[in-house]
């Protein structure tokens, strides 16, 4: 296998303080599109997490699935929705799979967004909320992670849990973000790639989904502070949006787009792999990454 650049920590995807070890680089996918033969294949190719999607449910059924499948992967979730799942359920559920799976299970959660939650208001009170009642729940920091995007959110990140997970960003945000959390803190930024040669077809893919969170007001406003202007926002999201949020090519040219947020200071990546198969991108960069 090949070796990444990057930051170099005594483990792999550690921070301080942590027992989970996340590795260089994990997968991020929708846990309704992960089994446990898919996580037991993801572990095969030496991926050190896989990243749950699109709000798992609170009981985190999913998670103690798939780390009885595999033997090292570590399972996060990005991310338990806090609208949707009180805090005491989720640390009765985290606790049983803490004590089965010690540091294989990262739980990370969020606020989601105020477009798709009725519920929605003063997310940042609420997660304050959310992390008080995990900590009476027995859900320690180091076991917890906070989706963050924005300067006072990772700071919150960094002082009540292991880190921040920061969604739909650019390695200029992961630069940005580890200047607020400082160093000793998880930095785990996703990012989605197209492992497609052909630019008009590569794009495409990514549009199909970069267009989607356009109309999502936590996402425009960041993608406004990184320095896109509204023609870029506008419509489907141009050309120099779409080739930085979901970068196409082969998979050294993909492989770049992942490494470029460990140099810029990220712990791991947890890679989102764009269009009907992912398996031909994920082996393939493991190839070079893992």
């Amino acid at each position: 296998m090949g070796q990444t650049a990057g930051r170099k920590t005594a483990a792999a995807g550690v921070a301080s303080g942590m027992g989970i070890e996340l590795g260089k680089v994990g997968i991020w996918r929708s846990f309704t599109q992960v089994d446990p033969a898919f996580a037991a294949e993801a572990e095969k190719l030496g991926y050190g997490a896989i990243w749950l999607g699109s709000s798992p449910g609170g009981d985190l059924e999913i998670v103690e699935q798939l780390l009885g499948a595999t033997d090292r992967l570590v399972v996060a979730t990005g991310i338990v929705n806090i609208w949707k799942d009180d805090a005491a359920s989720v640390a009765d559920a985290y606790r049983g799979i803490a004590e089965k799976f010690p540091n294989r299970f990262l739980l990370g959660i969020g606020a989601g967004h105020r477009e798709a939650t009725k519920e929605y208001a003063k997310p940042y009170d609420a997660l304050v909320a959310y992390l008080d009642g995990l900590d009476a729940g027995g859900v320690p920091a180091q076991g917890r992670a906070l989706a963050a995007l924005g300067p006072k959110v990772l700071k919150l990140a960094g002082d009540r849990t292991a880190g921040a997970h920061p969604y739909l960003t650019t390695p200029e945000h992961t630069r940005q973000a580890r200047e607020i959390l400082g160093e000793g803190k998880l930095l785990a930024p996703e990012q989605k790639v197209v492992l497609e040669t052909d630019s008009a077809k590569g794009r495409e893919i990514g549009r199909r989904t970069v267009r989607f969170y356009l109309g999502l007001s936590n996402y425009t406003a960041n993608l406004r502070k990184l320095g896109f202007t509204e023609e870029d926002l506008a419509g489907d999201g141009s050309d120099k949006l779409v080739d930085a949020l979901a970068p196409h090519g082969d998979a050294e040219t993909i492989a770049r787009a992942v490494t470029a947020h460990l140099d810029a200071g990220a712990d791991h990546v947890n890679i989102q792999v764009l269009g009907d198969d992912p398996w031909p991108a994920y082996r393939a960069l493991a190839e070079v990454l893992t």
